[in-house]
């Protein structure tokens, strides 16, 4: 017989191994029950297996460690139980209804066939409720720490919940209470490579998920159409401030930036940093410098989160490089996480170096009350608060919908789970309806008003919360010295292609309209530790 013992492994306990070691008593001197409280005659147990889940995931709040930790963990624990052990990783592949299927499956394709688990020579250790998917295909569950099955009641804590006591405590290695438990294979791995306090940063993250996404409601097959797309104007309007040497990419997406500087002359003998947090975004990282699209081999990519602490050594980088990041940050985070990043990237750069960072800007006079008319012949503006249980549907639907019903849409939805309140109001003037709105707020629908592929996402963000003079007035507050070269700008492909023959802009003196020309949309900063 096997026990296959799936599971994502972040931590091993000594309940696990005084468990497995009743399991391997030949004698049978205290006999185990499974999960119906039916005696299992275990003197047969020849091998152990460790289905290791979420392999391909780490540096999350739910898979915090990669898995040839969580594997070097693993054997150890096992050396001591003198019976083979085996250990397989299996990749995340989402809510799968037949995810135990699917790692058994894996198991006998990794193993090439040695392994080919049955419920008839197999026995599944689980204690949560992934062992109904084990127990549908006719496989005898031991419970371990289940004691009831209907309550999910345990006799002693899960793995899990000791990674939860060592993530709300900085003393986590004199802790009695983590101590009891925690076995000394996984004691031994997360002291030698210092994982408490990785652990710790990430569960004290508030931007990011459990899973390592900003947003769970992007497509990211979109967002990386959108990024590759613009790559190139990205780098042109950046590259005359990078300054050689080690050049890091802080939101760095899918690399394209990266890949652009890798093939710039001037660039040839320095060092590239790539920084994602979202997972989906790192993976493509990684595997477009398996393929080998980078000319330069210098390229080393990390999924961290550059807001909450220093991604990259003090005094150390020559050039910092963000695009269509520092948004996010204010939008997912806070203004205090914006401002802590702010300061963060002047640390890591070394005296002459620079931190460019180019993104979406709001106006100067962003309070200024405007009148605002919309094209109300490009669509419908009929059921504009209809709600859909799908991504893909709701985006048919703003297809549909006019310059101005697309407006009505995005009043209603623009930062409300912020709690935030777009206020404004229609006006008749000579037999024409105009919103009347701050600036601010009409700036913000002008920039997001076509992005109907992730409408829920960006309903989120805000891009006009500072002026480029609002940035200026904070970069110097840290030390930098802002570049003359930094400036906010009108970009003329949103003007020509989104916003010309759909919206326009006017302050009503003294009864009479007056044209405004198109606010600003973007900005480069550059940024100089002097």
């Amino acid at each position: 017989m096997i026990l296959l013992f799936p599971g994502r492994h972040q931590l091993l306990t000594n309940f696990q191994f005084q468990y497995i070691e009743r399991l391997l008593d030949r004698t049978n001197a205290n006999p185990v029950t499974d999960i119906n409280g039916n005696i299992v005659k275990t003197d047969a147990i020849e091998a152990i297996v460790f289905a290791v889940t979420s392999a391909n995931h780490s540096n999350t709040r739910r898979n915090p460690l990669p898995f040839y930790l969580r594997a070097l963990a693993i054997q150890e624990f096992s050396e001591k139980l003198n019976i083979p052990t085996y250990i397989y990783g299996i990749d995340d592949v989402g809510n799968l209804s037949s995810f135990a299927s699917y790692t058994i499956k894996r198991i006998r394709h990794e193993s090439e066939g040695m392994l080919d688990i049955t419920p008839a020579n197999t026995f599944v250790i689980c204690s949560t409720p992934v062992l109904d998917m084990y127990q549908a295909l006719g496989f005898t569950i031991l419970p371990a720490e289940l004691v009831d099955k209907a309550s999910w009641k345990h006799s002693t804590p899960l793995p899990w919940d000791i990674v939860e006591k060592i993530a709300a405590d900085d003393a986590w290695d004199t802790n009695p209470a983590i101590n009891e438990y925690i076995h000394a294979s996984s004691f031994n791995i997360w002291k030698k490579y210092k994982l408490a306090s990785k652990v710790q940063l990430l569960f004290k993250d508030r931007m990011i998920s459990e899973d390592g996404d900003i947003t769970g409601t992007r497509d990211y097959n979109t967002y990386v159409r959108q990024m590759d797309t613009i790559a190139e104007l990205k780098y042109t309007e950046t590259a005359p401030y990078i300054r050689s040497g080690r050049i890091g990419d802080i939101g760095c997406a899918v690399g394209s930036w990266i890949k652009l500087a890798c093939q710039d002359e001037r660039l040839r003998e320095s060092d590239f940093y790539g920084i994602e947090v979202a997972r989906h975004l790192f993976d493509i990282c990684q595997q477009r410098k398996h393929n080998g699209e980078f000319r330069n081999p210098f390229v080393f990519f990390s999924q961290r989160n550059a807001v909450t602490g220093l991604v990259f050594d003090r005094e150390s980088m020559n050039t910092i490089h963000t695009s269509s990041l520092t948004h996010e940050i204010e939008s997912y985070g806070s203004r205090q996480d914006l401002l802590a990043f702010i300061k963060n990237r002047y640390d890591e750069l070394t005296h002459g170096g620079v931190w460019v960072n180019r993104d979406v800007v709001g106006p100067v006079n962003k309070d200024q009350r405007v009148l605002m008319q919309l094209n109300r012949e490009d669509g419908i503006h009929t059921e504009v608060d209809k709600t859909f249980v799908s991504r893909e549907e709701l985006a048919q639907h703003l297809n549909k919908l006019s310059t101005y019903g697309r407006f009505l849409r995005f009043a209603k939805d623009f930062r409300k789970h912020e709690g935030y309140i777009l206020r404004y109001a229609i006006k008749s003037i000579n037999g024409k309806e105009y919103i009347e709105l701050s600036l601010s707020d009409a700036c913000e629908f002008m920039s997001r008003k076509d992005y109907t592929d992730n409408w829920e996402s960006e309903m989120h963000e805000t891009f006009t919360f500072w002026s480029i003079d609002d940035w200026k007035a904070e970069l110097e507050k840290v030390g930098f010295v802002t570049a003359p070269e930094s400036q906010a700008y009108t970009n003329t492909w949103i003007v020509d292609n989104r916003l010309k023959g759909k919206v326009a802009l006017y302050i009503e003196e003294s009864g009479k309209l007056e044209a405004l020309s198109y606010p600003v949309t973007n900005m480069i900063l550059i940024a100089e530790k002097r």
